[in-house]
């Protein structure tokens, strides 16, 4: 299972350098995350727009990559460091600083760096292979670490059992299937939302403007004076298109807010994901509907905008349950006297 979770993290590291974000901020184990199916996943709160987004490390010094001590900066080889560090963790069972795992791979004393719980069930090939690609992952130059492409290739020659599903691997019982139901009525967003209604979502979305949008943005003065006149013509221009339902238009606009970086807006992701929707992109809607929560992780609306994508993507369960987490919020929020 060891295996599995290093490949599909490799994996999710590969797409995300393909679709143009190959930073992913203080990549370690506490990043991985398990499915309903036991199938590991990477959490897409480390993902990061540009070098600036990083601006710590929060593990400790001696598992942060050589360079961002020498200039504070993250690079998509500082993610490959990273994976070699979560490598060691599911080597070893447990933390090892990398500095001293390579005193010991280069001692030749490679093998004592696995986890005894294991009791030998691995081939000498595989721990080698392995301990191989640990080391070049955590070079001290970024130049000489492989590229995500060589770790997907390298680790999927390592798998095995792949007709079995990864909750037998790890031994639990997978659930039985129900969808959820909401347990109280839902509001006019939940309604269009589990309706699949793009039209009514368009209504409200365009009806509720910025009002969520509060508090999530703190500038200086030199930023407003150099960078604010730019990026809200770009939302201005994205709202008249979103408004008038040109969705291609509106993704270019709001793109070009997002791009820049100064800002972040749960709204504009929501409206960039109801206009990828509106173009039958699912993929990117579910994409934006993420960030829109990674921004503001108790809004409703970024669960709602979630939940349509994954029932346009046919995960109808997930859908439901995502639904459900909604409308939770939301009684959560009127019980807590703000408004929807």
């Amino acid at each position: 299972m060891r295996l599995r979770v290093a490949f599909y993290i490799a994996e999710a590291l590969e797409y995300c350098s393909n679709e143009g974000r190959p930073l992913y901020h203080d990549l370690n184990a506490y990043r991985v995350l398990f499915d309903e199916d036991g199938d590991p996943r990477l959490s897409c709160f480390g993902l990061m727009k540009n070098s600036r987004d990083g601006k710590s490390y929060s593990t400790n010094l001696a598992y942060t990559p050589p360079e961002y001590l020498r200039n504070g900066r993250v690079t998509p080889e500082s993610v490959i460091f990273s994976f070699g560090t979560v490598l060691l963790d599911l080597l070893s069972g447990k933390r090892i600083p990398p500095t001293h795992a390579l005193d010991m791979i280069r001692g030749k004393n490679s093998l004592v760096l696995m986890d005894s719980h294991l009791e030998g069930n691995f081939s000498t090939e595989e721990a080698t292979t392995l301990v191989d690609l640990a080391s070049q992952c955590l070079q001290y130059e970024p130049r000489d670490r492989p590229n995500t492409k060589k770790l997907v290739a390298t680790l999927a020659s390592l798998q095995i059992k792949l007709e079995e599903p990864s909750y037998v691997m790890l031994g639990i019982q997978k659930p039985e299937e129900a969808p959820a139901t909401p347990p109280h009525p839902l509001s006019p967003m939940g309604e269009a939302c589990s309706r699949m209604d793009l039209t009514a979502i368009h209504q409200i979305l365009v009806m509720t403007h910025y009002r969520d949008d509060e508090g999530t943005n703190e500038l200086s003065f030199q930023e407003w004076t150099q960078q604010m006149r730019d990026i809200l013509d770009a939302r201005k221009r994205g709202d008249f298109a979103f408004r008038d339902k040109d969705f291609k238009t509106a993704i270019e606009c709001y793109s070009q807010f997002l791009d820049v970086g100064t800002m972040v807006s749960p709204t504009i992701y929501a409206r960039r994901s109801l206009c990828h929707l509106m173009c039958d992109q699912p993929d990117a809607a579910l994409r934006d509907a993420m960030q829109a929560q990674c921004v503001y992780p108790d809004w409703p609306t970024a669960f709602y905008m979630q939940a349509v994508a994954l029932a346009k993507l046919d995960m109808q369960s997930d859908a439901a349950d995502m639904l459900h987490e909604a409308t939770m919020l939301e009684e959560k929020r009127q019980k807590g006297g703000k408004g929807p």
